[in-house]
């Protein structure tokens, strides 16, 4: 067998809260616009017919609690407090009742973006990436298993910004929930392991700077921080 030219550096792997082991991250799939409220801030509509995804790179991601820096290329770096569904079993073109079975565990998670950028590149019809994808620009918390929590609807989910709330809502407001989007999901891809669903922000987004402490959760679930080097 010939040797690598170079080795990749091992995933992000995810604390899970009561067990020693952790989560490795794989594809991280996200849901746009999955709460009314934010889509309407953003001076969008809400396309009821399905949900939309857009993707992250496993290796930008980073954990709670990392001091990151501000990111080149954007004057408008917004933060987006999100539920994370953590996929524990393969599952394909899943039906209503085997959909929530597939999930291993939920956490807190941060959907950083380059907001100028994704508005530049969404102006022209083109892809996000560079406004979404950045490095750094995806933090995840320590997991709980799903035997442990489950997503009511009444699960307030908020961040603050140096201390100020800046977003505040229930698990209710999202327009697509967490077993639609497995089921619709799953018949484009063979969710398996390792597979983390970003489910959406509430209204609230905003512009962060450098030296500013982010500080997030939802009810029951481990809290979300992420530092801005100055």
């Amino acid at each position: 067998m010939p040797d690598n030219l170079f080795y990749l550096p091992e995933p992000v792997a995810i604390p899970v809260e009561g067990v020693s082991s952790t989560y490795s991250v794989g594809r991280i799939f996200c849901v746009g616009r999955n709460y009314a409220a934010h889509a309407a801030e953003m001076g969008n509509e809400i396309d009821r017919e399905a949900p939309f995804y857009f993707t992250k790179s496993a290796p930008n991601a980073v954990l709670s609690g990392a001091t990151v820096p501000y990111p080149p290329g954007t004057d408008n770096f917004h933060y987006e407090m999100e539920l994370a569904v953590a996929i524990g079993k393969s599952v394909f073109r899943a039906g209503s009742s085997e959909a929530l079975s597939a999930v291993y565990a939920y956490g807190c998670a941060l959907d950083m973006t380059r907001r100028d950028l994704q508005i530049r590149e969404r102006n022209k019809q083109r892809p996000w990436d560079l406004g979404k994808d950045l490095e750094n620009g995806t933090v995840f918390a320590p997991l709980t298993r799903a035997a442990d929590w489950t997503p009511d609807d009444d699960k307030r989910i908020h961040l603050s910004v140096n201390g100020e709330t800046r977003q505040d809502a229930t698990l209710e407001e999202m327009i697509w929930k967490i077993d639609e989007i497995i089921c619709h999901l799953s018949g484009f891809y063979h969710l398996r392991p390792g597979d983390l669903i970003l489910t959406g922000t509430p209204a609230g987004v905003g512009p962060v700077q450098a030296g500013d402490v982010l500080e997030g959760g939802i009810d029951g679930l481990q809290p979300i921080s992420l530092t801005l080097a100055r």
